[in-house]
């Protein structure tokens, strides 16, 4: 008996192969909640360098729709750095990293007050607290919430808090203080996972942000591109958000930091962040889509374009390496013809 249907995609197949895919009925289903086929996704990190205006066109529709011309900045502390027990290969602060970096305790209430203050001067909407570690003390969350506090009443400002793996109990706290949201990377597929970390499960990630949910907190999960994963990898891991119905995804690229394990992986060109980046916004169309740490040194000169598809940004560094200058950031946008949310008023 023959398989119509399966003649029908086959034929369907070998049209896309001979004209390319139309990226813009990709946009259409996006638009209309359809979730990509995998096949689809291939092809977009796939498109050729003459397919890629077409491809960033299709993805600004999709976040125009969503979005419009708005660009949100976020701003990043690291608020105790190093002394971590993890080892995940990507991160200068893990322990088997011996990347020269500076390691102290975490920060005073006054200091993250004043970074805080320093963010909303930046134009940033959010401060993100990030704490190294497997998971944050009971006096590490008294500390944090006590200085949330302070900051929610001096500046206003949306507070997102990334700490590592956390309980329920732990998170509820954060929120009776004004903790927004809550940053836990999925960052990578659960089939890469052992290759980046091996102190920590795919699972247990899974946990912290099924924590965040059950806690009534804005999720923020995303990953890291360039370690070495497959184009199914990144498919599992845009799809997996999708499915966990993340609020704010954001989307680094790998710097390859010196004395980490991952040193010598450079394996990333702007074009491959920007067709990772409109394959996020496929997936994921409706939800706040950030490109994040290493956007300055993958995309390079392409950076501006990196707004097509994403809607947010981080200034002023990272945790251990630095970034694009706020005032960079704003002429950036400008230049685009897009506009900077501004930071809520007090």
């Amino acid at each position: 008996m023959v398989d119509l249907q399966g003649l029908g995609l086959h034929a369907k197949n070998l049209l896309r192969s001979e004209v390319g895919m139309d990226f813009q009925q990709l946009a259409d289903k996006a638009l209309q909640g359809t979730i990509p086929e995998r096949e689809e996704l291939r092809e977009v990190l796939n498109a050729t360098e003459e397919q890629l205006p077409e491809l960033l066109s299709a993805a600004f529709k999709v976040r125009h729709h969503y979005y419009g011309k708005r660009v949100q900045i976020h701003v990043l502390q690291n608020a105790k750095s190093g002394l971590c027990p993890e080892d995940c290969h990507y991160c200068s602060q893990s322990s088997v990293s011996e990347a020269p970096i500076d390691r102290y305790p975490f920060m005073s209430k006054e200091q993250l007050v004043e970074r805080a203050k320093q963010a909303k001067a930046a134009g940033a909407v959010r401060f993100c607290i990030v704490n190294s570690g497997r998971g944050p003390t009971n006096k590490e969350i008294d500390e944090i919430a006590e200085a949330v506090r302070e900051i929610r009443a001096q500046t206003g400002m949306n507070i997102c808090c990334s700490l590592g793996l956390m309980t329920e109990e732990k998170i509820l706290r954060l929120k009776e203080v004004g903790v927004g949201r809550v940053n836990h990377n999925l960052n990578t597929s659960r089939n890469h996972h052992p290759d980046i970390v091996t102190t920590h499960t795919y699972d247990d990630r899974v946990a912290t942000i099924e924590n965040v949910k059950s806690a009534g907190v804005s999720t923020c999960s995303g990953g890291i591109i360039g370690m070495g994963e497959s184009d199914e990898d990144i498919i599992d891991l845009a799809l997996s958000l999708r499915a966990m119905d993340i609020d704010s995804i954001p989307v680094n690229f790998l710097t390859s930091i010196p004395k980490t394990p991952f040193e010598q992986k450079r394996e990333l060109t702007p074009q491959r962040c920007l067709k990772t980046l409109c394959l996020f916004r496929f997936v994921n169309p409706s939800k706040e889509i950030r490109v994040a740490g290493g956007r300055e040194i993958n995309l390079r000169s392409l950076q501006p374009l990196s707004l097509y598809p994403a809607n947010s940004m981080f200034v002023n560094g990272y945790l251990t390496t630095p970034g694009q200058e706020a005032s960079d950031a704003h002429q950036m946008i400008a230049d685009l013809g897009f506009e900077l949310d501004q930071p809520a008023a007090i």
